[in-house]
């Protein structure tokens, strides 16, 4: 049997989910957990789905302290899930600020504010005509795996969320990566698993992985069921999983 003793993957309001810290932490310590992940959305997301600025998460870092003196036994890690918003790897949350957070989680979203306008107009391009075009399709997967290695070689990064998800990239390359840096690869919840098939690729490489909720709601916090099965699914053992272990 498996133990699932953590979920590193929560938003709250400072993004856009529907609780608060304290709301996700009830529901973490209600699920059994151990450890709870505050992942709040960078600036780059458009509209209200990401943070207001980078000085929220002072604001999430003081907040995530005061909730774990009031919660017994539930360590809380306050971090950020950060946005690809460059070709060379740039994200949204400098590095002087991943290294004050406790984990770093990114993900290359679509729906984000570039950092220069050339760069959203090659992804733009690449993306619509990737469509119709199976040259323009290898050129979007090329420069996405690109994208996203060079964020994994640059950065702080803990955990990529949601590898692949509406984005076309290339999973060994990418696991490669991730197994130089120490970089795990999520088994999203939310999002549903796409694919047992990335799970194994990413795996037969030296990939690790953690299972995470991705909840926006504090009633989400902790349900892993189906990524536990995912992984068992695919072949994976405890140890290949950053929070998972065998129940004795």
């Amino acid at each position: 049997m498996w133990q699932v003793f953590a979920d590193y993957h929560t938003h709250t309001k400072y993004s856009h989910g529907t609780g608060t810290i304290l709301d996700n932490a009830k529901e973490a310590k209600r699920q059994g957990l151990e450890i709870l992940g505050i992942a709040d959305h960078g600036p780059a997301n458009w509209g209200h789905v990401g943070t207001a600025d980078l000085k929220v998460f002072q604001r999430i870092m003081a907040e995530t302290k005061r909730v774990e003196q009031e919660i017994d036994g539930l360590k809380i890690l306050a971090g950020c899930e950060a946005n690809i918003i460059s070709y060379e790897g740039e994200l949204d949350i400098p590095l002087a600020l991943q290294r004050e957070l406790d984990q770093v989680l990114a993900g290359f979203h679509t729906a984000v504010n570039p950092k220069n306008l050339r760069d959203g107009m090659k992804f733009v391009t690449e993306q619509v005509l990737g469509r119709f075009s199976l040259r323009y399709r290898q050129k979007a997967r090329n420069n996405n795996t690109k994208a996203i290695m060079a964020a994994v070689y640059r950065n702080q990064i803990d955990i990529i969320t949601h590898p692949g998800l509406h984005i076309n990239i290339d999973t060994p390359e990418l696991a490669r990566a991730c197994v130089k840096t120490g970089t795990a690869l999520e088994i999203n919840v939310r999002h549903g698993v796409k694919s047992i098939e990335f799970i194994k690729a990413a795996a037969r490489e030296g990939a690790k992985f953690a299972i995470g909720s991705d909840a926006h709601r504090p009633d989400r916090v902790g349900k892993l069921a189906s990524g536990v099965k995912a992984a068992i699914t695919a072949g994976l053992k405890p140890d290949q999983l950053l929070n998972v272990r065998e129940k004795t």
